[in-house]
Formats: C-alpha cells, structure tokens, sequence
C-alpha cells in the first residue's frame, strides 16, 4: 500500500540523514505527521495522540513510538519495520516510554533535534518529552529539517499533485453548475465534494471556504450555510487532494445578475494573478510575487481591500491545515522559487466598505521555463443564474 517507489523513500531518508549529520545531529525526534508520511509513507490519524518517529543519523532504520491501533497502521502504509507501543495507563508517561528507546539507541548525552512547528506535538506534550530528557540528552529544535526536504517534489510527487489539480477543476465546474438564486450553500458543497471523492480523490486538510452575502468576506472556514439570495455572491477556496499532496483553487461567483463594482474588481483581480503568475521566476525570490500583487491592486485603488500575502507552498498534509508552509508568498521574502516547488497563488479583495469580495487563484509547479498553472478552467467573471443544486447537477443537469 506504499504511494511511492521504495527507494524514493530510501532517498528521502539518506537525504534527512544527510541533513542531520550537517547541523551535528545524533538523531532525531520527528512529530509532524507529513515528515512521517514523507519519509516513510506511515499515514493515520494518530498524531492527534504522542507519537514519534525516531531517526538515528547512522543509517539504521527508523523506530515508531505509538499507539496500539496504530501498529498495523504503521505495517500496512509504511516501510517502517521497527514499531514500539505505548499504552493508555493512568499516570503512564509515553516521554519516558520515548527516552527510554533513545537510550537503547545509543542517543544518551547526544543532540538530537525536535520537530516543535507542527500539529503532532502539543504544548504539553513538549513539556513532557523536555522533562523527561533534561539531563539524558540536548533538545535542539529542527523543525525545519524535514520540511525544507519537502519544498521541492520529486516528478513522483508531481503527478500526484497534477491529479488533485484535475480533481480540483472538477469540483469547480460542479460547483458552478451547482450555484444559483434560491440554491442552499450545503448543495454547492456538495456537489463540489460528490466531484472530487467520486473521481478518486481524498478529504482535503482542511475544510473548505464556502460563504454567500457578508460572508463572502470570510477567507476562512466557518459554520452557518444559508440560501443563496436571488442577487448574491458566493467565495469559494477548496483543494483537490489525492494520496494528500493538494492542489488548491478561490473563485468569488456571482449569484443572478452582475454589478459594476464587483466587474471591476474582477478585472484588478485577473490582471493581479497573472502579474503574480509572471513574476515567478527560479532564482528570483518569492517576495517579487507579492510585489506584482501589490503593485496591481494598489494602481486600481484596491490598497484597502488587498491582503498583505498572496499565496504559499502546498503538498502532502494533514488536518487541520492544506497550507504547507514555509515559504509564504509576502513582499520581502527572499527564499528563491526554485524547480519542483509547488505554490497557490491567490488574489483577494474583500472590501468591507461595499460589502463586495473578489478573489481567484490556482495552483502552480515552478519549472525551469516558468511556472505551469495547473487549473484548466478559465479565469472569468462567472455569473450562476440556475438553480440546479447539487441533485439536479447529480442527475447531469
């Protein structure tokens, strides 16, 4: 059931080693549930409780601390061959559970490095795992370790990518032909969903922007789907998933007729992506792609309704977030765009003075010749006057 070649994740591995043994690291305490799916292709739920992988800079093979549901979680998805168990007991400690297997790794005394940035490893939980090495060994925090490995995707990863693009334009198209006056929320959702999961693809990271009216305005998930009104508009911002890697898409619709004001912003918007889309250049920093975004809305009198970041890196994660940074697209960011990376960009105005919102974005891969935007669907001002919904786009309508 392993998503990638053995030895991609052979390479994966050598390359992590490689790493550690340049910042004097002995080993490794590794948290974040994408550096485990990364490395070794483990895939489950259970970082919600303590796990860790745990990566010696020697060559031997890595040791999975976890869960007893998690051992055949751990047999079937990964190549991980070693796994240790700990159990739910009043008082029980998996920290010490966790030094324990250090020492019989030879990492007393050490620097092992500590993966803190990410949803695997809860505040108290660090405090646990800090208690129960003070003395035993050197905590340094490599967070970032793993994750710059994971900034550039392998063509292996790429392809995944590509088909959750394919996923992500299906979900858009069905979403449109969802959308109109009187149409519930919940059936533009899904109608976006039915098209992704019966294609193949998986549950996204994270939920899905969906929002009508003054919610609209809202770049975040939130509850509360109401009716589409007969002169509305309608944010969208979802991803296509498939094997986790993410390919993201933002449209803001019009709902029964069109407006002036939200036409012109629509075009601020359309030029602003494809400015951002041109400045993508390797070796050239990020932050120029947020400059263009600036330099466009700014011109078109949208300074007060742009957002201060224009997009960031995508690819395989895990609830809660399909954002996969860093890197952030923001002005002044000097990481440099480089082949093989994966990035959303998204233009947004959401203008509270009018109560009008306007965005759109899509995913790109950055190649030698420039990037490749992955979305098929054009970027219009798409103006949903049906009523369909999601049975009557079930039915073909």
């Amino acid at each position: 059931m392993l998503q990638f070649e053995r030895h991609e994740y052979e390479a994966r591995l050598d390359a992590a080693r490689r790493a550690m043994r340049e910042l004097g690291l002995a080993g490794m305490l590794l948290f974040a549930p994408e550096s485990h799916y990364y490395l070794t292709g483990y895939d489950t739920g259970g970082y919600v409780f303590f796990q860790c992988l745990v990566l010696t800079a020697d060559g031997r093979k890595p040791v999975l601390l976890t869960r007893r549901p998690d051992l055949e979680q751990a047999r079937i998805t990964s190549i991980i061959e070693d796994v240790r168990l700990w159990y739910d007991t009043e008082g029980g400690n998996p920290a010490v559970d966790l030094r324990e297997l250090c020492a019989e790794l030879k990492l007393m005394g050490e620097k092992i490095g500590i993966e803190l940035d990410n949803y695997g490893l809860t505040g108290a939980n660090h405090a646990r795992v800090a208690a129960a090495f003070a003395g035993f060994a050197t905590l340094i925090d490599a967070s970032a370790l793993v994750r710059h490995l994971r900034i550039i995707k392998s063509p292996a990863e790429q392809a995944y990518v590509r088909r959750a693009a394919a996923l992500a334009d299906a979900s858009l198209l069905a979403q449109i032909a969802a959308a109109g006056p009187g149409v519930p929320e919940g059936e533009v959702h899904a109608a976006g969903h039915a098209a992704i999961y019966l294609e193949g693809g998986d549950v996204a990271a994270a939920g899905p922007v969906l929002g009508a009216g003054e919610r609209a305005l809202l770049s975040r998930t939130s509850t509360g789907f109401g009716v589409l009104k007969p002169v509305d508009q309608l944010t969208l911002e979802f991803a296509g998933a498939y094997r986790h890697y993410h390919a993201c898409l933002m449209r803001t619709l019009a709902i029964g007729e069109a407006t002036a004001r939200q036409r012109d912003m629509f075009e601020a918007t359309r030029e602003a992506l494809a400015a951002m889309t041109e400045a993508i250049v390797v070796g050239r920093p990020l932050g120029e792609i947020d400059d263009a975004h600036r330099r466009v809305y700014d011109a078109r009198g949208y300074a007060h309704a742009r957002y201060s970041a224009c997009g960031y890196s995508l690819g395989a994660t895990y609830s809660p977030n399909w954002m996969d940074v860093p890197p952030m697209l923001y002005s002044g960011n000097p990481w440099p765009a480089a082949e093989g990376m994966v990035l959303f960009l998204h233009a947004i105005l959401m203008d509270a003075s009018t109560g009008y919102a306007m965005s759109a974005g899509y995913t790109v891969i950055v190649g030698a010749k420039g990037p490749e935007v992955l979305s098929q669907v054009p970027v219009e001002y798409q103006v949903c006057t049906g009523t369909a919904g999601f049975r009557g786009w079930a039915k073909g309508v």
